[in-house]
C-alpha cells in the first residue's frame, strides 16, 4: 500500500470514531485489528474496488503517525480550520470534508510530506469520499492554509 491507501485507512478511524463517540486511538486500535495489522505487521485493505492491497509496517506507522497528530492536535487543528473556514460551522459541513480537512492539517504538521503534496492528496481523497463539490471545497480551504503558511514563513 503506498501512502494514499495509508491516508484512506487514517481517514476511516477518524470518520469512525466521529461516528461511533468512541476516542480516536480505539477507533485506529480497532481498525488495525480488523485489518489484521497484528498479526504480522502488515495488513490488508480492501480499495473499495473490489480489489485488497497489502500494506507494510511503513505504511502503518504513516497511518499511525497521521491518528496520533489528530489525537494530540485536533482542538489546535479544528482551530485553525474555524480561521480558515469562513460562514461555516462544522455541524453545516459534511462530516467527510471536515474530517478530510483535518487530516490534511494533520500531514502537513508531521512535515513529512511536500503540503502541496499533502493538499493534492486530501483533494483526491474529497473526491472520493465526499460529496460533488468536496473537492473544490477542500481545495480552496487548503489553499488558504497554504497561504497564510507561506506568509508564516516569510516573517
Amino acid at each position: 500500500m503506498a501512502r494514499r491507501r495509508a491516508r484512506e485507512v487514517a481517514f476511516q478511524a477518524l470518520f469512525q470514531a466521529e461516528r461511533g463517540g468512541a476516542p480516536l486511538r480505539e477507533a485506529w486500535a480497532e481498525l488495525r485489528l480488523d485489518l489484521g495489522a497484528d498479526e504480522d505487521d502488515e495488513a490488508a485493505a480492501g480499495s473499495g474496488d473490489g480489489e485488497v492491497e497489502r500494506f507494510d509496517r511503513g505504511d502503518l506507522a504513516f497511518a499511525e503517525r497521521l491518528v496520533d497528530t489528530l489525537a494530540v492536535a485536533k482542538e489546535a487543528i479544528d482551530a485553525e480550520l474555524g480561521e480558515l473556514i469562513q460562514g461555516w460551522t462544522f455541524g453545516q459541513m459534511a462530516q467527510t470534508d471536515l474530517n478530510v480537512l483535518r487530516l490534511a492539517l494533520a500531514e502537513m504538521r508531521l512535515a513529512e510530506t511536500p503540503p502541496a503534496v499533502a493538499v493534492e492528496m486530501a483533494v483526491r481523497l474529497a473526491k472520493r469520499f465526499g460529496g460533488e463539490d468536496s473537492g473544490r471545497f477542500v481545495n480552496g480551504v487548503l489553499a488558504k492554509a497554504l497561504r497564510r503558511h507561506a506568509v508564516a514563513q516569510e516573517v
